[in-house]
């Protein structure tokens, strides 16, 4: 039996019986088969020592690839489920897999665990690394497993075999050493010893049986993996930095805003982080005025009608708020995009008036489940910079390119350089045809490589009714954050109707694009507050100076100062109380305040004032005139 390897170079060799990937790799060369972790066989993940059984594209998969981060996840929840095992038997082990940044295994045992018990869980799993176990697939049959899983008290996964295959058919199990065993579709790493040290158990949480409340109640155990110690040092330095960051600790003691049972979901806006609502969708406001945006405001509620004919009820009803009122169904609204198509129907629409360019700052109210909200980052109520532009087809690629340039001006403006763009096609719940999905995937791909901006793609998650762009912002601690997008649809257009008179008087429609910038602007300030750590850039800050007087006796000298700032548009405070300045100036700091204007007798007879900058130990003493010119340049919004 010849097995022919075709390399990713294009080179292909022979062999007279089934390789495995390590012999492979071992005899290219033996530093790589260290560094392997698994290898590819024509598009699949397979294990190192699984033999290759038949012609084959074949690539090696090294330690350092996402790909291998995965497997080393995923092994290490096999080793923590080994370890929780041998520590507690009778404990019963579910499923357990890979997540984003780590790992988890879902556990059932009368007992709960608690936190000094993950530490004696985390020093098992190193001591299994030591041992260095082979870990090996096999194949069983469903019976098999079955009778096997029964006898060692796993009803479990009995039960999930016993639903899940039929009698007959076969599933896969890996073994680490003699002892311990797990089903799996793998690919695993050769042995414990090759996961390494670089994982940490994080914390203890429930979770239910299949994710049905109406089954077991389950102990979730969580992790975190890295491919090196390094790369879980530097992760764990974020968490930190993030912790210290954390809008949710940062609104209430800034005074920003608070939230509360009684309006789950929502948020109570105080003044000062009301001040700083009214500067972000300000500035956001002139940008749309200097590009050729109207503003509108639509209702909130709206007859079901609509959304049946807009698809959404088929399509989002559940997360949709329903009242009722008069025998009618009616739908606080999720999203503003079908009220903006009853505007734009009003009156007869030339091709002349296109593009028309929509906007509305609206509030939307959308039915998160209650585990899924967290703090501003995820509400039920927010408001969008939402806009719509209705356009021919053969302006998508010019108000692509237009909206791109915006968005990345905006968002450079707000302290974001790091923009990445993701391209989401078709989802499995959608309308329209499938000719209407090629046509509308079509022109966003034309459109983004016309504004000339690098994308990934992000398969199936479109939009119900067309494919989007997402832009994925990296803030200063290096994490990501979605919030602009643009859509492309053809579909609402045709459902609601709209149409315009084309140059040669025929009846077409317009096409729509849905686009944001900013998104949810709760979201988005939470994501400045953390951006920023709560210490905004000086246009942002809700309180921009504050005057502390050193003595009484400059009180009035204050009030003058203050006021000059206030008449230069600066919003300013004075400390007037009975307080010595340092304790003024440490609380005034722990506020965040960027700017604190200090003065004295000396500065009341000369008419200055001393500036000390939020950061910064040095001060700097300008004439009123002058600290205040400097200080409402500095101010000043961007553009």
């Amino acid at each position: 039996m010849s097995i022919e390897i075709t390399f990713p170079d294009g080179n292909k060799k022979s062999f007279d019986a089934p390789p495995t990937g390590l012999e492979i790799a071992q005899g290219i060369s033996p530093g790589l088969a260290k560094k392997a972790a698994v290898v590819r066989v024509n598009g699949e993940l397979w294990d190192l020592s699984r033999p290759i059984d038949r012609d084959a594209r074949f690539e090696i998969v090294t330690r350092d690839k996402p790909e291998a981060l995965e497997v080393i996840r995923h092994d290490a929840a096999h080793v923590l489920a080994q370890a929780v095992q041998e520590l507690y038997p009778g404990t019963q082990i579910t499923f357990g897999p890979a997540t984003d940044t780590g790992f988890y295994y879902d556990f059932a045992r009368a007992e709960p665990f608690t936190e000094a018990d993950l530490e004696k869980i985390e020093a098992r799993m190193r001591e299994i690394v030591k041992r260095d176990l082979p870990i090996r697939r096999e194949v069983w049959p469903h019976d098999q497993a079955v009778a096997f899983f029964e006898k060692a008290g796993e009803k479990f996964k009995a039960e999930w075999i016993r639903e899940g295959l039929k009698p007959g058919e076969e599933l896969t199990i890996y073994k680490q050493g003699d002892h311990w065993l797990d089903m799996c579709l793998g690919p695993h790493l050769p042995s414990t010893g090759k996961l390494g040290t670089a994982f940490k158990l994080t914390k203890v949480g429930g979770a239910y049986w299949r994710g049905d409340a109406n089954n077991a109640q389950l102990q979730r155990i969580y992790g975190i993996a890295f491919a090196t110690e390094q790369e879980l040092k530097d992760y764990l330095r974020m968490l930190e930095e993030a912790e210290k960051r954390d809008h949710r600790k940062l609104g209430p003691q800034l005074d920003l805003f608070h939230q509360q049972e009684e309006a789950v979901g929502s948020v109570f806006w105080h003044a000062k982080g009301y001040t700083l609502w009214r500067t972000v969708e300000n500035y956001i406001r002139r940008r749309l005025d200097a590009t050729g945006y109207v503003e509108v405001k639509t209702p909130q509620l709206i007859d079901r009608v609509l959304w049946e004919k807009t698809g959404h009820w088929e399509n989002y009803r559940q997360n949709m708020f329903i009242a009722e009122s008069e025998d009618r169904v009616l739908a606080v609204k999720p999203m503003n995009c079908p009220g903006h198509v009853l505007i734009y129907k009003q009156g007869i629409k030339s091709y002349r008036d296109l593009p028309l360019r929509i906007a509305e700052f609206g509030s939307c109210h959308r039915n998160e489940p209650s585990g899924a909200l967290h703090g501003l980052m995820r509400v039920r109520a927010f408001t969008q910079d939402d806009a719509h532009i209705f356009c021919t087809p053969e302006q998508i690629n010019s108000e692509t390119v237009a909206f791109c340039d915006l968005l990345m001006s905006v968002y450079k403006d707000f302290g974001f350089e790091d923009v990445r763009v993701k391209f989401s096609d078709r989802p499995p719940q959608r309308a329209g045809s499938d000719e209407v999905w090629d046509k509308a995937e079509g022109a966003l791909k034309s459109a983004i490589e016309a504004a000339g901006l690098p994308y990934t793609m992000n398969p199936g998650e479109g939009a119900f009714y067309g494919p989007k762009l997402e832009f994925v912002l990296r803030d200063a601690i290096g994490r990501d954050w979605q919030c602009g997008t643009l859509q492309v649809d053809f579909v609402l257009p045709e459902r609601l109707e709209a149409e315009y008179v084309a140059e040669d008087n025929s009846r077409q429609r317009p096409v729509m694009l849905h686009r944001a910038v900013l998104g949810s602007l709760e979201r988005f300030l939470g994501i400045l507050i953390e951006q920023h750590a709560g210490a905004f850039p000086l246009w942002l800050s809700p309180l921009q100076a504050m005057v502390a007087p050193i003595v009484s006796d400059a009180d009035g000298y204050a009030g003058e100062v203050a006021e000059a700032l206030k008449a230069a548009g600066l919003r300013a405070d004075t400390d007037l109380r009975n307080e010595k300045i340092n304790y003024k100036i440490r609380e005034h700091s722990v506020h965040k305040v960027p700017v604190i204007a200090v003065v004295g007798r000396k500065e009341a007879e000369e008419k200055t004032v001393t500036l000390r900058r939020l950061g910064s130990e040095q001060q700097q003493t300008l004439p009123l005139a002058e600290a205040v010119k400097v200080l409402a340049a500095e101010a000043a919004p961007p553009r």
